[in-house]
């Protein structure tokens, strides 16, 4: 009886190329199909549809089969490669090489046709508006960030011992179903003004039936009117604090609680001692997703003022010099200025899935 023998590894290798470039191939094939072919928006709909499922069911088949090829021994040291470097490849694509590009740009003119080194650098700490927006974004980042991860925090506690959890949560996390652009026009008719005591504004006309004048909430003199714009960001991101918490609070194990409070300690020092040290690693990550996320605000903004009455922050200066000034070299040094300050930030956040064991 002849001894099977398994394929080489030089073969292996090879079949995997090739598996890989069939794929391609085909779905570049179909994507060409596609876009240049003319038939009715339905119908075209539905072939996208099918091509997306099916398109992803056929790349893991293919992919599987092929790992499963490979001996135990090797196939542990290929399985990552092969699942995870089609993904790698494509973030690399989609977001690596653009930041290179914009950090090219970021040296270059207005025109990107000449090279001013370090000047737009230099510009974005000396003028005026930036500045304004680098203290905005401060002002979020402070009382915008920090009010969402301590009112999120309080309503869990307070919501996991109360009879209404469900309904509390619920209403808390609704502002999350909704586009931050709608959040947006949603608070403009709350903060709206017009002269007159006549104000269809909620805001202004509850202040008028009470006997006070009515304001311009979003233009008032600064910095009242950027904490009016976060008060929204509060609304918002507060349900996405609240449900991450309450998870952790879930994980709490009641003999804990129950001893402390045997043991005498009242609720203030149980919240302090024993809560937060024991979500500390859940707060961490909350704190950093949240810091992220308002260091890149711009839809709310956009849509309450346009920047205006010095409500402008890094992201809304980058839109206005890259896209409506046309300053390429301006607009793409913000963009990088943005994404230093959120790179440690990120590491803050990775470092600390780590210790908890994500990878």
């Amino acid at each position: 009886m002849e001894k099977q023998t398994s394929p080489s590894v030089a073969k292996l290798v090879l079949l995997t190329i090739a598996v890989f470039a069939g794929n391609l191939l085909i779905h570049y094939g179909i994507f060409l199909f596609l876009r240049d072919t003319e038939m009715p928006a339905l119908l075209y709909a539905i072939l996208a549809i099918i091509w997306g499922v099916f398109g992803v069911y056929t790349i893991y088949y293919t992919l599987n089969w092929v790992v499963e090829q490979y001996p135990v021994k090797q196939r542990r040291i290929v399985q990552p490669y092969v699942f995870v470097g089609p993904a790698v490849l494509l973030l690399g694509w989609l977001m690596f090489i653009p930041t290179l590009r914009t950090l090219y740009l970021s040296f270059f003119g207005p025109n990107s046709d000449s090279f001013v080194g370090l000047s737009n650098y230099l510009a974005v700490f000396t003028d005026r508006l930036l500045l304004t927006a680098l203290r905005n974004n401060l002002l979020w980042v402070l009382f915008g960030a920090t009010l969402c991860i301590v009112l999120g925090l309080l309503i869990a506690v307070l919501a996991d011992r109360s009879s209404y959890e469900k309904i509390a949560k619920a209403i808390i996390f609704m502002p999350m179903a909704i586009s931050m652009v709608a959040a947006g026009v949603i608070w403009k008719f709350i903060y709206y003004y017009q002269p007159g005591d006549q104000q269809i504004g909620l805001l202004n006309a509850i202040v008028v039936a009470i006997g006070g004048e009515p304001q311009a909430w979003t233009s008032m003199n600064q910095p009242w009117n950027n904490m009016f714009l976060i008060v929204i960001l509060i609304w918002m991101q507060t349900g996405f604090a609240m449900v991450l918490f309450s998870a952790a609070l879930k994980g709490i194990p009641n003999e804990l609680l129950e001893a402390a409070r045997v043991d005498g300690a009242t609720e203030v020092t149980i919240f302090f001692k024993i809560i937060i040290p024991y979500i500390s690693g859940t707060i961490l990550t909350v704190s950093t997703t949240i810091i992220v996320f308002t260091l890149k605000i711009f839809d709310i903004i956009m849509v309450m003022t346009g920047g205006q009455y010095e409500t402008d922050v890094v992201a809304t200066q980058f839109y206005r010099q890259f896209f409506m000034y046309r300053n390429f070299g301006y607009g793409s040094t913000l963009a990088i200025v943005l994404l230093i300050t959120v790179i440690p930030v990120i590491i803050i956040n990775l470092k600390q899935f780590r210790r908890q064991g994500g990878f």
